[in-house]
């Protein structure tokens, strides 16, 4: 029988969840009851929750999600949004994330792309991917950084490996050839390995204006619109509904 000895080299080993299971099933006589089996199958299980949960709350903190507990549930499907439920629906499934699709919500100021953009950052986090969200702007800043400070290449490398980036409000101002250069860069170590959320006010057909040379437009619209969802929000601004309501 297990004993405080073998409690301590479980804690060692960094098996709390199970040990505190265990500890937890001694005092539940419907649990002793159980066969050896089902009682390992519970104490593993409880280990298993914890990790993953542990695990949920590491990637939420370093994704720095604006909107963290936006999520699909609480989604507003008001006739006005023009919201499309069913595209919805299968996105929660997570394919698009597997498949490498990209996702590009377009809609007026106030109208909800921020918080549908991390609702669906925040759902493929509970599916065990990995997420990051970055205001266009500051990306931007950052990796101006990153260039004068020599870690640009390391900082690209990063960006890469994440399963969902999340960038917002992109093409609010105009972009310079730098910041042009960073987002193909961006993009480019992306597509067809990782999936991409674009959250702006623009529609598509004005990317082209907003970029400001012809042939980045062209290489950045071929990496993300081409193989991307889309979903237009309608709707007068959500802010104002709130200020009023």
């Amino acid at each position: 029988m297990l004993n405080e000895p073998t409690l301590d080299r479980l804690r060692t080993m960094r098996l709390t969840a199970l040990a505190d299971a265990w500890r937890a099933q001694q005092e539940d006589s419907a649990i002793t009851a159980l066969s050896f089996d089902e009682r390992l199958g519970l104490l593993v299980e409880a280990e298993w929750v914890y990790r993953e949960n542990r695990k949920l709350k590491r990637n939420m903190r370093a994704a720095k999600l604006r909107l963290s507990q936006a999520c699909l549930e609480d989604v507003d499907y008001d006739p006005k949004r023009s919201l499309d439920r069913d595209l919805v629906r299968r996105l929660a499934t997570g394919r698009w994330v597997l498949e490498h699709r990209n996702i590009v919500i377009t809609g007026k100021t106030g109208t909800g792309k921020t918080y549908l953009a991390c609702a669906l950052a925040h759902h493929a986090l509970r599916q065990g991917k990995k997420a990051m969200y970055r205001r266009t702007s500051r990306l931007f800043d950052e990796l101006m950084l990153a260039h004068a400070d020599g870690t640009y290449g390391k900082v690209l490398a990063r960006i890469a490996k994440v399963d969902v980036l999340v960038l917002d409000d992109l093409g609010i101002a105009p972009l310079t050839q730098m910041q042009r250069h960073d987002l193909l860069e961006v993009l480019d170590d992306r597509a067809g390995n990782r999936s991409t959320i674009i959250a702006t006010q623009l529609p598509v057909e004005q990317w082209h204006e907003a970029i400001g040379e012809p042939t980045v437009a062209d290489a950045v619209c071929d990496r993300i619109v081409h193989s991307a969802y889309r979903l237009k929000l309608g709707g007068p601004s959500r802010r104002k509904h709130k200020e009023t309501s």
